[in-house]
C-alpha cells in the first residue's frame, strides 16, 4: 500500500457536485492498494498513520499524533499512486489491485482507522471521479509504502 499523508487544517471530497466527506484539523490520506497487499500491510499502515507525531505541541514542535489532538481523517482511494512511469510517457497501473480485491481492503482500512481513532472517519467513493480541496497545514506531507517498511 502506498499512502500520501497530508496534515490539513481542513479538507473535503466532492463527487458529482455533492460533498461526500469533509474534515477540520487532521489528515487527508490518499491510499493506493497494490497487488499482493494484505491485512498485515493494512494494519501496519493504519497504526503508523494514527501514531505519526506530526502535529505541533505547545512549543511548536511536532510531538503530537492524530490521537493526541483528537484529529480527523479524510481517506481517499487513489490507484494512480501506483503509476509506473519508467517506460514511455503513458503511466501503467498494472501494480494497482483490481477493484474486487481493493474495495474490501479499502473498506477494512476505514474500519481499522475508525477503531484506532474510536470515531468515524470521512471518505470519498472508491473509483469515483472526486474533487479534493484541502488546506495543507505546514505544509506537512509524508509518503509511506508498506513494501518498503524498513525506510518508514
Amino acid at each position: 500500500m502506498r499512502a500520501v499523508i497530508q496534515r490539513v487544517s481542513n479538507a473535503e471530497c466532492v463527487v458529482d457536485g455533492e460533498i461526500r466527506g469533509e474534515i477540520d484539523q487532521g489528515l487527508l490520506i490518499l491510499l493506493g492498494i497494490e497487488t499482493e497487499d494484505d491485512i498485515n500491510d493494512l494494519q501496519w499502515l493504519a497504526k503508523k498513520i494514527v501514531n505519526l507525531r506530526i502535529f505541533s505541541d505547545e512549543n511548536g514542535l511536532m510531538n503530537n499524533s492524530l490521537l493526541d489532538i483528537k484529529g480527523n481523517i479524510l481517506l481517499i482511494s487513489q490507484f494512480t499512486l501506483l503509476a509506473a512511469t519508467k517506460k514511455g510517457n503513458r503511466p501503467s497501473f498494472i501494480r494497482a489491485e483490481k477493484p474486487a480485491v481493493a474495495i474490501p481492503l479499502y473498506e477494512r482500512m476505514i474500519r481499522e482507522l475508525e477503531a484506532l481513532l474510536e470515531k468515524k472517519i470521512a471518505t470519498g467513493i472508491f473509483g469515483a471521479d472526486m474533487k479534493i480541496e484541502l488546506l495543507n497545514d505546514g505544509p506537512v506531507t509524508i509518503i509511506m509504502n508498506t513494501k518498503d517498511k524498513d525506510n518508514f
